[in-house]
Formats: structure tokens, C-alpha cells, sequence
């Protein structure tokens, strides 16, 4: 029995990488002033992280984005974006698993952006120079903040129909 339910994680959780890929590549936004984009890969990591807990949050996050950013011509963000999304998968996870219910889920996906964001801030600072860092900061914001906001409104009902559990 506990075979089977690691498989369906496994499963589930390589599907959600390759959904971020996807939600990573159709839904661009191209920033000129970063040389970078605003894309969807967030709202699957939160969806793994909410579904299926930290590891596999950070796992989902961070090689979606080091995926993304070798296949969009970005690879010299690669390293970057596996920390930045991996820490948001994980961290996202780990305060949802402390702090069970509505509050924990608005904190986890808050900590996952900040921290996301931060990550960012640091890679455009030392790729480019502190001003490019701070023109990242509002979209970065803005892309977490719509991942959060798709994952609030899947993961429930993708939770209740695929009838995965944390435990």
C-alpha cells in the first residue's frame, strides 16, 4: 500500500514539473530592463508544495526552473532559478506542514515569494548591476503573486479528486 501511494506522489509530482515547464514557456512575458521574464512556473510549484509537501515542492521548483531557463536561451540563470524556485517549493512546503490550514497556506506561499523574489534580486544584482535587481522586484512580485493565486484555487479540489495526503 505504501508503494502504490509513493508512486502516485512520484507521479504526480513529475507531472507538475512538466506542467511548469509548460506553464513556463506559454505563458511569457518577456522583461526587457532584466533581460529576463514573467512566466506561470509558480502556480505548479505551489500546487506540489501544497499537494505534496516540501521535498517535493522544492524538487518541482527547482529543476522547473533550471529547465526553463536552459530551454528559453536563459542559462546563465539556470543555477540561479534551481536555488530561487527550489527554496520557494521547499520553504512553501515546510511552513504549510508547521502551520496547517488557511493561515499556514497564505504564510507558506507569502514566505515562498519573498523568497523568491529575494533570490532574484541577488542573480540580477550580480549578473547585471543593483539597479536591474530592483527593476525585477514588482514583476517578480507580481508572478509570484498570480502562481499563489492559481494554486490557491486548484489545490483544493485537485487535493479532494486525486485524494493525495501530506502523511
Amino acid at each position: 500500500m505504501q508503494k502504490q501511494v509513493q508512486t502516485k506522489k512520484m507521479t504526480l509530482a513529475a507531472m507538475l514539473l512538466a506542467l511548469a515547464i509548460v506553464f513556463g514557456r506559454l505563458f511569457l512575458i518577456p522583461l526587457p530592463w532584466t533581460r529576463g521574464n514573467v512566466n506561470l512556473c509558480d502556480a505548479a510549484i505551489f500546487i506540489g508544495a501544497m499537494l505534496l509537501g516540501p521535498w517535493y515542492g522544492g524538487t518541482i521548483g527547482g529543476f522547473a526552473g533550471l529547465f526553463l531557463d536552459l530551454i528559453s536561451g536563459f542559462a546563465q540563470y539556470a543555477p540561479f532559478s534551481f536555488i530561487a524556485h527550489g527554496l520557494e517549493g521547499l520553504l512553501t512546503g515546510l511552513v504549510m506542514r508547521w502551520l496547517p490550514g488557511r493561515w499556514g497556506r497564505f504564510l507558506g506561499l507569502a514566505v515562498g515569494i519573498i523568497v523568491m523574489v529575494v533570490c532574484y534580486f541577488f542573480a540580477d544584482s550580480f549578473l547585471y548591476n543593483w539597479a536591474t535587481g530592483t527593476l525585477g522586484v514588482i514583476p517578480n512580485t507580481i508572478q509570484g503573486l498570480i502562481g499563489a493565486l492559481i494554486a490557491l484555487l486548484f489545490a483544493k479540489p485537485l487535493r479532494r479528486r486525486l485524494n493525495v495526503s501530506l502523511k
